[in-house]
């Protein structure tokens, strides 16, 4: 794959040849560059950008998120995932949620956070430089403070009224009860101060020390469920990711019960369609991929959080091939986001994968920001708080906001999803490699909850059917399958395609042109001549790519 030019992009499209980090603000890509211009590695770049997103982005990752690291050590041939999920606490009951609001916000929202475990353990396992090098730009920024930029401001604004409830998260987030201004500085001396302890004592202080003392009483005096226990139990897990073959590339994913599956059925089936062919964002190419999305998502509804699923029979080219069967001219409605116990007329339902189980033939089992070195050791990331600021709650003199990830299980108790003690969460969040038999061809991912499942075939797809450069596949346009008929459009897409969509029974929701709705993502194309490094990032947020 050389570098493509195709796609008419609103940013220059960044290149580099000893190394490259994009992510979802400028100053967190500017650390990780330093790092890799101090002798780090794509590792030790990684953690420094997550440590500066925790800073200058602080509503949508942290030490107190959770999230999935996909890394290749080049030394060592090494395609391992970090899953740095944490699970439910001890404590979690179904029953303790009888209003959906106390899983939304508050102290019984948040997952054990497992951010500041998995930073550690990669840095462990792969890094070159010590902690304190690797915090150092994000310790910087949050004493000497940094400027807001207009989308952190806005993306404040939106939380003011769910930190005002938790004096914690509006004393550390807001100016005088409101959302800071574009241009004012915010300053976070307690979180700079956590950082420094990591620095100095590493993951015992966040889970068994100081820090895990501090978030184990506050939860107790607001009524929360996380206790030490909960904290002292964590570790991380390394895994293998699983993949598909796709034209020719392999696309990997972690393994279930992330819900990266839902975009590897969605490719399956729709490697049966000349899309290239059919032509970008073409009314019947759009009519395929949201149907195609609404029958992957049934599939991950289903499987992906039982136990024992059916991954061969899911990921196997037979199945797929049924399920293309499925499509036909005009829309279904579909589920993309939760279980439902009922259903819609003629909705798009889940398959038997388990008949392919046994099947012989080719088995294919095997903020978003991403960071790429000269020496192809090359990390993809994605992790969250969940919603912005997460619980909305921060632990008192640490600076560490706590995720509200339990918004993310089901309250039906029939759900393979449901509220459970010590579970794991079915987790939207899957950032992806993408290989040719030459060695990595892409890195690419996007926040956006739900919306991940379908934003990241769409730029996948932007680069291996149409042939575009990473930057032109992150700025398309782009669409999303909600609930029954309902398809969320950016209005660059032309009218007439929009309306040869109604016809087909699709029901729009007109985003406007341009929407953070519809995911930020973040990417890098490796040259398969030259190596080179070609780098973009979403305008649609405050991503920035920078290589040098």
């Amino acid at each position: 794959m050389a570098f493509p030019s195709a796609g008419i992009v609103h940013r220059s499209t960044v290149t580099g040849r000893r190394g490259m980090v994009a992510s979802g603000h400028p100053l967190a890509s500017l650390a990780g560059v330093r790092i890799l211009m101090q002798g780090g590695n794509a590792i030790d770049a990684a953690v420094a950008t997550a440590a500066a997103l925790n800073v200058v982005e602080p509503y949508m990752s942290g030490l107190g998120g959770v999230g999935y690291m996909q890394i290749y050590n080049a030394a060592t041939r090494e395609h391992q995932i970090l899953d740095y999920v944490g699970l439910t606490p001890r404590a979690a009951e179904l029953r303790l949620y009888d209003n959906p609001d106390k899983q939304d916000r508050g102290p019984l929202s948040p997952l054990v956070p497992g951010s500041c475990g998995g930073w550690l353990e990669a840095l462990r396992r792969y890094g070159r430089l010590d902690r304190a090098a690797i915090f150092a730009p994000a310790i910087e920024y949050a004493e000497q403070g940094y400027a807001l930029t207009v989308k952190n401001s806005l993306f404040t604004e939106s939380n003011v009224a769910d930190l005002l409830k938790h004096s914690t998260g509006a004393a550390a987030y807001l100016h005088q009860g409101k959302a800071p201004l574009p241009g004012q500085v915010l300053c976070q001396p307690d979180l700079a101060r956590t950082f420094r302890l990591l620095a100095e004592g590493g993951a015992e202080v966040f889970y068994r020390g100081e820090i895990a003392g501090r978030i184990a009483r506050y939860m107790e005096e607001t009524g929360g469920l996380l206790d030490a226990a909960d904290l002292a139990a964590f570790a991380p897990a390394w895994l293998d990711p699983i993949h598909i073959d796709y034209r020719g590339y392999q696309v990997f994913v972690p393994p279930l019960p992330c819900q990266g599956i839902q975009y590897l059925l969605t490719l399956k089936i729709l490697e049966g369609f000349d899309l290239s062919a059919l032509g970008h964002n073409s009314a019947e190419t759009l009519h395929l991929f949201l149907e195609a999305a609404k029958l992957a998502a049934a599939d991950r509804i289903a499987y992906a959080a039982i136990p024992d699923p059916p991954l061969a029979g899911l990921l196997h080219p037979g199945y797929a091939a049924g399920r293309r069967q499925l499509i036909g001219p005009r829309a279904k409605p579909g589920q993309t986001e939760r279980f439902v116990p009922s259903t819609l007329p003629e909705e798009h339902l889940a398959g038997d994968p388990r008949a392919w189980e046994g099947a012989k033939g080719k088995n294919e089992c095997t903020t978003h920001f991403s960071a790429i070195d000269a020496e192809g050791n090359a990390v993809a990331v994605t992790q969250s708080l969940g919603s912005g600021f997460g619980s909305a709650m921060v632990v008192p003199g640490t600076g560490v906001a706590l995720n509200n990830f339990m918004r993310w299980f089901d309250l039906e108790p029939g759900s393979p999803n449901a509220i459970g003690p010590s579970k794991k969460n079915e987790m939207c969040m899957s950032p992806t490699q993408v290989w040719d038999q030459g060695g990595l061809r892409l890195l690419i991912g996007t926040p956006g909850s739900y919306g991940i499942l379908q934003t990241t075939p769409q730029m996948i797809m932007n680069v291996l059917d149409h042939g575009m450069n990473v930057q032109a596949a992150i700025e398309a346009p782009r669409v999303k399958a909600t609930t029954g008929l309902t398809v969320d459009v950016e209005t660059r897409i032309p009218a007439a395609v929009l309306a040869e969509l109604e016809k087909r029974g699709h029901q729009l929701n007109r985003l406007g042109e341009w929407t953070y709705v519809v995911g930020g993502g973040q990417g890098i194309m490796v040259d398969a001549e030259t190596g080179s490094f070609m780098g973009g990032a979403d305008p649609r947020r405050d991503g920035y790519a920078l290589g040098w």
